[in-house]
């Protein structure tokens, strides 16, 4: 290992609060972020469309492959640093996208962009964000990436992009699986406002959490992107980003921002190959297999699932990125195996930031850094670049080896 990668790994040596104290996982940061909030702010973060079934499918589908470890290989320095659009990560995590993070802590997207600036990692502030773009650069001096939207009104998208530009973020990245809202029914069970009001809906869950009303009281929430926030605070969420969702966006939209915008573009919300393959033809640089984290189409196929077949439409042209149900080093490991450059995480930072803020999303992706290293011993396997697009020799498809309880092959 080079002098570099050993400084990487002592950047996510953090110093543990008491909040994160006794916090061992993914899991355990939501259960106390699940205390932290009121019930109808964890339901926002935690809740997905309809039934919920791809929120699970993100998650479970990890679950239908097994790690196959290697033997008697020397991993007693080991490296999961790479490389991704020029830039050197230490790790292969991302900060996602993520709109209004300010609703689980004050500021929450510029606390969590310093917490991805210290461990070296880019953070994607999303275009409905609870801080502006130039906020979010003054508190993190490491990769910003602009997530947006081909809105409607094009001089709107076209002003972001500027903005972005002025101020030096790396990258945009173009979500394109919402022409309109998905249908997340606990924010409309719960009356899910912008900011939260007290209702007969809501009333118990918001008094129950005094010390999350106290920091909200300080730090209203907005769309702190947009002149017209002060419309904002006072609309439903849905109907407010329904305002400007476009159905009719094409693939003429694309070329616009791909002209306007002459840095790195990736493209999230890729499960399609075919789609995949006319995006390298359309030169963005990267694209990212994302359902949206459930939160869209209900039923759409499992980040994990859909990875394979854009990897092979791609062709390694241009990187591919997946999101969608990380929890586990193991997860990432898995990804990167079936041919991902990398995972971004979503829900994960944001339990991190309602429980700790800055330091809480600093403790969540320390956790998943040690996790990949210790995998990578446990596999045998000392650089996560092995790895890379190797299912065929990390990877084993459990639906295919199931045996049923006392099975024995025919004699």
């Amino acid at each position: 290992m080079t002098e570099l990668s050993q400084s990487r790994r002592r950047r996510f040596q953090f110093a543990k609060s008491s909040r994160s104290a006794g916090l061992f996982s993914i899991e355990d940061f939501r259960r106390r972020a699940r205390r932290a909030l009121p019930p109808m702010v964890f339901d926002f973060v935690d809740g997905g469309a309809e039934d919920e079934i791809t929120v699970r499918g993100n998650e479970t589908c990890f679950h239908d492959w097994w790690l196959r470890a290697q033997s008697l290989n020397d991993v007693s320095l080991r490296d999961q640093s790479i490389q991704l659009l020029g830039q050197s990560l230490p790790t292969p995590l991302i900060l996602a996208p993520a709109g209004l993070a300010g609703l689980v802590w004050p500021k929450g997207e510029a606390a969590a962009a310093a917490a991805a600036s210290k461990a070296g990692i880019p953070f994607a502030l999303s275009t409905a964000s609870s801080c502006s773009i130039e906020e979010v650069r003054e508190s993190a001096d490491g990769c910003l990436w602009l997530q947006l939207y081909l809105w409607q009104d094009r001089e709107a998208t076209g002003n972001l992009v500027d903005r972005a530009r002025n101020v030096g973020y790396d990258a945009l990245c173009l979500t394109v699986d919402v022409p309109l809202s998905g249908s997340r029914e606990r924010d409309l069970r719960n009356g899910m406002t912008i900011p939260p009001r007290v209702g007969l809906k809501n009333a118990l869950g918001i008094l129950s959490r005094p010390r999350w009303m106290g920091k909200m009281v300080s730090a209203p929430v907005t769309f702190a992107n947009f002149n017209e926030g002060h419309r904002g605070r006072t609309m439903a969420l849905g109907e407010y980003v329904n305002g400007q969702l476009n159905p009719s966006a094409s693939w003429d939209d694309l070329r616009w921002l791909r002209a306007k915008w002459p840095g790195s573009l990736l493209v999230k919300g890729v499960i399609d190959p075919e789609s995949a393959r006319r995006l390298v033809d359309e030169g963005v640089n990267a694209v990212i297999v994302s359902n949206h984290g459930g939160r869209q189409l209900d039923g759409a196929i499992p980040a994990i699932a859909a990875l394979s077949e854009v990897v092979d439409a791609v062709a390694g042209r241009i990187p591919v990125l997946m999101d969608g149900g990380v929890r586990r080093g193991t997860d990432v490991i898995k990804a990167v195996a079936l041919g991902a450059s990398a995972c971004l995480i979503g829900r994960p930072y944001l339990w991190g930031l309602a429980v700790d803020g800055e330091e809480g999303v600093s403790r969540v992706i320390e956790l998943l850094h040690n996790e990949i290293d210790r995998d990578l011993a446990l596999l045998g396997t000392p650089t996560i670049a092995e790895i890379h697009g190797r299912a065929d020799r990390f990877l084993m498809d459990a639906r295919s080896h199931v045996r049923s309880p006392g099975h024995r092959e025919p004699e």
